[in-house]
């Protein structure tokens, strides 16, 4: 039994920033996202977990793989080799998809505390915006990141009240493995929003910057953006498989979600889902009652680990576009610029929820940007994992092209098909 509980300790502490990419895509926009799409469209959607698993895995293994082997930032490796214009051009991108993800994130986050306390939604957004920018600017990060890999545990309830919930299995497997298109505007906006929460910009800097985070703490590097570090094939490897059990991890949460909402939500006639109490009804056919505090809990919880990696990526982009000293490895006072950014986005973030749109709908919507505004970002990182000058003996093979040019295609043709029969 102490060698067995050992192996398990020894197996989450060896889990990296893949693992935490993973679990940081079932932010509150995920939970959002993929709770609408059961309620609306019943098991019609179940599909697009499964099919979503191939792509993320391999769209963070080659952000993850090119901070590794370059010592650099996404932005940083923009910055060295290509022109400028490209560069400000996919900041802009992520700062405009982060800034609308963390406003939505903490709205999600304040109006869920509602459900269990009883202060208003202010006090909430405040409390959470400030502890958050507590924990992020001034706790170490090896001690942050210890922890955030445990906080989304909680969403294994779904996968229980899944399970649990009567079904039509045969129709559950068809659904599942039989991509389903329905060619309606609300069908195709839940697609898109679908696949900006799988494939989201801000993942795609924050795990290349993490990467170089962790070539800091293991002493392959003394600063990031500086050097490059010695990277073995056992490295590579050990890349992958994190990426790939984060991302695993990602999607049985999320197709437990969608599976619940259908057999609960969508069952009893809750179709459009606008506030957290809605969707917390999913959750009571395993706690009753208690089903508002757990599902509060579990967007808390996501957004507690999400906000950071939103800000912090943004941070690590534009730092590394001017130059500043970054990582979430350094004082304060060692990085005014970095955290400065951090403090700034997280709120601007804040006060986006005075826009009067209700919490649970911006995080549809701000799922839906980052469907809309991935594309361009994974040409370029496309371009960058293709370049022998960047990547040395560690390009793209032909399967990661494969599906990576796959997934911007389906991607492109999801937003035009929306954009060309339903013009606003």
């Amino acid at each position: 039994m102490w060698r067995l509980n050992k192996k398990i300790k020894n197996f989450f502490r060896n889990l990296g920033p893949g693992f935490v990419s993973g679990a940081a895509d079932d932010d509150p926009t995920a939970i959002a996202t993929y709770t609408q799409a059961g309620a609306q469209f019943g098991y019609s959607q179940l599909w697009t977990a499964i099919f979503a698993i191939p792509f993320m895995i391999v769209v963070q293994e080659m952000c993850g793989r090119i901070g590794m082997v370059t010592g650099k930032g996404l932005a940083g490796v923009i910055r060295k080799h290509y022109s400028h214009w490209l560069l400000s051009g996919a900041v802009i991108l992520l700062l405009v998809a982060n800034t609308i993800n963390i406003g939505a994130s903490l709205g999600a986050m304040a109006a869920s505390a509602e459900l269990i306390f009883e202060m208003p939604f202010i006090f909430w957004l405040v409390i959470f915006t400030v502890s958050i920018l507590v924990l992020e600017v001034f706790l170490s990060y090896r001690i942050y990141s210890r922890y955030l890999k445990f906080l989304t545990l909680t969403l294994l309830t779904y996968l229980i009240v899944a399970v649990m919930v009567n079904h039509d299995w045969g129709e559950v497997l068809r659904s599942t493995f039989i991509p389903k298109i329905i060619f309606t505007e609300a069908f195709f906006l839940s697609l898109i929003a679908i696949l900006g929460t799988n494939i989201s910009p801000y993942l795609f800097f924050w795990q290349a910057s993490e990467e170089v985070e962790e070539a800091v703490g293991a002493g392959k590097l003394r600063i990031m953006g500086q050097g490059i570090p010695k990277v073995t094939k056992g490295d590579v490897l050990s890349l992958k498989q994190d990426t790939t059990i984060g991302m695993l991890f990602s999607n049985i949460i999320v197709f437990s979600i969608c599976l619940a909402a259908a057999g609960t939500l969508g069952k009893n006639g809750l179709t459009l889902v606008s506030t957290p109490a809605e969707a917390a009804r999913a959750l009571e056919p395993l706690v009753g009652s208690w089903a508002s505090i757990l599902f509060a809990l579990g967007v808390i919880g996501s957004g507690l680990l999400v906000v950071p990696i939103l800000s912090g990526s943004a941070s690590y982009a534009l730092s590394e576009s001017f130059g500043w000293k970054e990582g979430l490895y350094r004082k304060f006072n060692k990085a005014h610029g970095f955290y400065g950014v951090i403090i700034i986005a997280t709120l601007v973030g804040l006060l986006i929820n005075f826009l009067s749109i209700p919490p649970f709908q911006m995080l549809i919507y701000a799922a839906a940007i980052n469907g809309l505004l991935a594309p361009p970002l994974l040409i370029l990182i496309l371009f960058i994992a293709n370049n022998k000058k960047i990547m040395g003996d560690y390009t793209n093979t032909w399967r990661s092209n494969l599906l990576g040019g796959a997934i911007i295609i389906l991607m492109l043709l999801a937003a035009g098909f929306f954009f060309w029969h339903f013009p606003f």
